[in-house]
């Protein structure tokens, strides 16, 4: 199979039977194998309804995975994930923001030039300026910085995989924003970027909310601290551990050093108890005694995880 594209989908009904159309079309002029994958992250709307007549229209092109309840859109790409068969995976939203015509173009640069993943950068958007542009020119800028990752759009619904890339990446929580970073780390570098088109939603209202951008920087936060330090905690919470309380017991050591020259020359000095600097020394160490404690729980914690020796690997004589 050529394609499959998969669609998550909260309270879309009286967009679908549209997207579907227009996807038909597209497949059709390019005569691409292909199946659509839907999947109902609890809609409390008639979007299962209509699902269900565009199966009895195309058995053999719709599949359709329904939650029970909603769960957000990284868990309806992880189920759809796992049960494309394409040789593309292709991603869009339902609400018809994304057009179907550059699946070709998606697929080719995979196909033809060779990238693992094809993000695309709606450049020009049709979105609310101050509560959508601007917060995701800065997002975008942050994630660049910290993934190093060279996309004007990280976010993009409108994707395309090399289906070795969904097979072997987890998308969970809300880390559907930072998938180029999740293939990235787990070897797939070949990353490129492609301009779309974006277009006025028709039908419904944006399920996304302002406190997405908060959320998507702890994520990125959380991401970047589990790639590098995942399978290492003791190198990050032991090293800061060990500066903060060697700062401390030297601070702690100058200022009793002080107080003896102060006694031995007969000079006036407060007690060290009496000292501000005292106290926050004290604090220092018994940070650093707390965080070094933590990485060594976090390293005993990783030599028990079944999950210690997991490695991708790309090829095998």
């Amino acid at each position: 199979m050529d394609i499959s594209i998969i669609v998550p989908l909260y309270n879309e009904a009286e967009s679908l039977p549209h997207l579907f159309e227009w996807i038909e079309r597209v497949m059709n002029e390019h005569s691409f194998s292909h199946e659509v994958i839907f999947v109902n992250d609890g809609s409390t709307d008639d979007s299962w309804k209509v699902i269900e007549t565009l199966r009895k229209q195309a058995p053999e092109v719709v599949h359709a995975i329904e939650f029970r309840h909603n769960y957000g859109k990284s868990a309806a790409l992880y189920c759809g994930f796992k049960a494309a068969e394409g040789d593309v995976v292709i991603t869009m939203d339902a609400d018809l923001q994304d057009s179907p015509d550059e699946v070709p173009e998606l697929y080719r640069m995979v196909m033809e030039d060779g990238y693992d993943l094809v993000s695309g950068w709606k450049q020009k958007r049709y979105d609310n300026a101050l509560t959508k542009n601007l917060p995701s020119k800065l997002y975008n800028a942050t994630a660049r910085w910290v993934t190093g990752i060279k996309l004007h759009d990280m976010n993009c619904g409108l994707k395309a995989y090399r289906k070795e890339v969904v097979k072997n990446i987890e998308v969970f929580g809300e880390m559907h924003r930072y998938i180029p970073y999740l293939a990235k780390n787990a070897g797939f570098t070949r990353i490129g970027e492609k301009v779309v088109q974006h277009r006025k939603r028709e039908f419904g209202v944006s399920k996304f909310g302002i406190n997405r951008f908060v959320n998507g920087y702890l994520d990125l936060m959380t991401l970047w601290f589990l790639f590098k330090f995942g399978k290492q905690p003791m190198h990050f919470f032991g090293l800061i551990g060990s500066l903060s309380f060697v700062i401390g017991f030297f601070v702690v050591f100058g200022l009793a050093a002080y107080k003896l020259w102060a006694i031995c020359s007969g000079v006036r000095a407060m007690l060290i108890a009496n000292n501000p600097w005292f106290h926050i020394a004290i604090l220092a160490m018994i940070l650093g005694c707390m965080l070094f404690l933590a990485g060594f729980l976090g390293e005993l914690i990783i030599r028990n995880s079944i999950e210690r020796n997991n490695y991708l690997i790309d090829k095998q004589f």
